[in-house]
């Protein structure tokens, strides 16, 4: 979303964000000087957020309304644009299912339904969204924000990694579809054999303490460190050796996009789109969802043969350069805008 603010203000269009107060795109968007108007939400059927909504649309008659969340901005959204004769549009970028009677009344309100995927639209295809309401544009990612040296000599010695090292990286919530128990289990089944391997997991969730668990009962206490949630990932995503995202159902994957715009190779399940963002045996390796053998057999691949991890590390950015740039993304939406304020 900010991606996409800052490249339509510079094609000279104003726009605003809505969102909550204090949360992270909140903070995020006032440090860009982002014109930002805070209006709380608590969920779906938050109906006073929707008449907020529809007051301020009333009072600043914006031409077209972008929904993005599924917390209530979507469906609510919709609502409010519609009570204030404002066309709108809504982004989807989850991949998971749901009642066709529900999708039908969540998207009814919107000119637009744009997938970020491929595997999405198919599931809002699934779902009954019409095919000429459907609309694919994939998320970008700033690549030329990954072309800075990172200072790996520091990174090394925050995490405790020696030279020699083979450094994995995974990032995503720890919640069950997101397949960090696999990634553990091919993790078990390498260290004894490379004594090199290390592996770092980003992120949070209700997950946390029974991953530290499973870790810790497959002895990889000395090999697996949980970092949490870190904001400044991207600035040393690049020193990791490879970035394996093992996850069960995936509406596209921009971890993976932004490890490709590194020039780190990508592992992973060939679920939802990740097999758009990572091209099977030349910017990555895909295997099987579920197969922890497989995806350790991957792994393997790659510290065997740094050069293999050399070659599908530049064809990731490479891959990005032509298909993933904001000013694609950017150009695209704006093209959307147009046909609907068109008609």
């Amino acid at each position: 979303m900010i991606y996409l603010i800052k490249a339509l203000r510079e094609r000279g269009h104003d726009n605003v964000l809505v969102c909550p107060p204090g949360s992270g795109i909140d903070g995020v968007a006032r440090q860009a000087g982002i014109w930002v108007q805070n209006l709380f939400c608590a969920g779906d059927l938050d109906l006073p957020f929707a008449y907020r909504l529809s007051q301020f649309l009333k009072e600043h008659t914006p031409d077209i309304v972008h929904c993005h969340s599924r917390r209530g901005a979507d469906l609510l959204g919709g609502l409010a644009a519609t009570v204030a004769d404002v066309p709108a549009v809504v982004s989807r970028r989850v991949d998971n299912t749901e009642m066709r009677l529900v999708a039908a009344i969540r998207y009814r309100s919107f000119k637009k339904v744009i997938a970020i995927s491929d595997a999405i639209a198919d599931v809002l295809r699934d779902r009954g969204v019409e095919e000429e309401r459907l609309e694919i544009i994939k998320s970008a990612v700033d690549v030329e924000a990954f072309s800075a040296a990172a200072d790996c000599d520091a990174f090394r010695q925050e995490f405790g990694l020696a030279e020699g090292d083979f450094a994995i990286a995974a990032a995503g919530q720890l919640i069950p579809r997101k397949g960090h128990q696999y990634l553990l289990q091919a993790v078990a089944d390498l260290k004894d054999r490379y004594a090199q391997l290390k592996l770092v997991i980003f992120g949070e969730g209700y997950l946390g303490n029974q991953l530290r668990a499973q870790a810790s009962s497959l002895g990889l206490g000395d090999v697996v460190q949980f970092a949490g949630f870190r904001d400044d990932l991207d600035s040393f995503v690049s020193c990791f050796d490879l970035f394996v995202h093992p996850a069960l159902a995936e509406g596209l994957g921009v971890a993976a996009l932004k490890a490709s715009a590194a020039s780190v190779p990508v592992v992973g399940f060939a679920a939802g789109g990740l097999d758009e963002a990572v091209e099977h045996e030349e910017t990555g390796l895909l295997v099987e969802p579920e197969d922890a053998d497989a995806l350790a057999d991957a792994i393997e691949r790659f510290i065997e043969d740094p050069e293999l991890s050399r070659q599908f590390g530049e064809a990731g950015r490479r891959k990005m350069q032509s298909e993933f740039t904001i000013d694609t993304m950017a150009d695209k939406h704006v093209a959307l805008y147009e046909s609907v304020l068109n008609g």
